[in-house]
């Protein structure tokens, strides 16, 4: 047989046989030169600083970006997803998509427990207004008139 045989597959190398592995030039002599061993250590300062001493219940992230959202904030006392704010970073509010106070997630209150939705129950004649990702522009919550975040859309993590 011409050119398809089985003994032609076995006498030239497949790609991954050609390649040759990038560890075999590294130096590992040198330190990298993007490696910080005190990088925690530095970050963990940092944020001490940022919250002056404060304790918070999470950090919050975007769920579509991670990008950081809140450094401090305190979890709902009965819907343990939900977090309140006053100092956020990195969200936008959403002037144009107020929320109406009568129709603000008419459903909340027959949700089961896997509901997303805030328990933010505007006393009457408060608007919310959507708070979004400045990043990504996912919704992450909203903000009342006492400018107060509210977050059920948002991944907390250990402080």
């Amino acid at each position: 047989m011409e050119g398809g045989g089985k003994g032609d597959a076995d006498e030239s190398p497949t790609n991954s046989q050609q390649t040759i592995s990038e560890d075999d030039e590294i130096d590992y002599s040198v330190k990298p030169e993007f490696y910080d061993p005190d990088l925690d250590d530095k970050d963990e300062k940092w944020i001490e600083k940022k919250r002056n001493g404060r304790a918070t219940d999470a950090v919050l992230s975007c769920p579509a970006c991670f990008t950081t959202l809140c450094l401090e904030c305190q979890r709902h006392e009965k819907y343990v997803t939900q977090y309140r704010a006053i100092f956020v970073m990195n969200c936008e509010v959403m002037k144009e998509k107020a929320h109406p106070p009568s129709s603000a997630h008419p459903k909340s209150r027959k949700r089961g427990r896997g509901s997303t939705a805030p328990d933010a129950h505007p006393a009457s004649g408060e608007t919310l207004k959507q708070v979004c990702c400045s990043i990504c522009s996912t919704e992450v919550g909203v903000i009342d008139e006492e400018e107060i975040y509210h977050f059920y859309n948002a991944l907390p993590s250990e402080s």
